[in-house]
């Protein structure tokens, strides 16, 4: 019998804001309902490190199955390979121009082609400011290829305790996009006038 889970692909490259991709993997593994295919390139291994303080190996037992970003010959690498798409948390300026650009000389970037080539869902959280023209240019390239350019911008009118609500409430709108079901973040139930108005 086929496993009736739902794929999701999480990448995650160097750029600032590895916390996304733990944060995802994380909540992906506590619910059970998706099956995580992760891969991990060379600087986000050093990024973990750097700002959630975690080791390759540890993120890794995230998820339920781990590619070699230089393993293109991987399953994820074929359009055969039946996903929901995938995300890539947080997403470098390199990577988004090679995904732009159609570059697929590791699997991130591989695999980011073939969801668009299969008309899937390719949502990359990309980390950078401020932007320069080659960063918007490679965004719109994106965007008209189908992908979803976000950026993991905070929100404030939830007005949010600590980092890890900021956080949240991001990877909740990205949840939001493959309809998985959360509880990471309350849902806007419309503005509340002041009390002088």
């Amino acid at each position: 019998m086929p496993d009736p889970r739902r794929r999701l692909v999480i990448a995650i490259t160097g750029a600032t804001g590895a916390v996304y991709g733990v944060r995802l993997l994380q909540h992906l593994a506590a619910t059970g309902g998706v099956e995580t295919h992760l891969i991990i390139s060379d600087a986000a291994n050093l990024t973990l490190h750097q700002e959630v303080g975690m080791q390759r190996r540890d993120v890794e037992a995230l998820a339920d199955v781990v590619h070699k970003n230089r393993d293109v010959g991987a399953a994820i690498a074929s359009g055969s390979f039946q996903s929901d798409g995938m995300i890539v948390a947080p997403c470098s300026m390199k990577t988004l121009a090679a995904v732009a650009l159609g570059l697929s000389d590791n699997l991130i970037a591989r695999a980011a082609d073939v969801v668009l080539k299969e008309r899937r869902r390719l949502v990359l959280m990309v980390r950078e400011t401020p932007f320069n023209l080659a960063h918007l240019r490679n965004m719109t390239a994106v965007t008209e290829m189908g992908g979803i350019i976000f950026p993991p911008l905070p929100s404030f009118y939830q007005r949010p305790q600590s980092i890890e609500e900021m956080v949240d409430f991001t990877v909740a709108r990205v949840l939001d996009l493959f309809g998985v079901e959360h509880a990471l973040a309350p849902r806007w139930a419309g503005m509340k006038p002041p009390a002088d108005a």
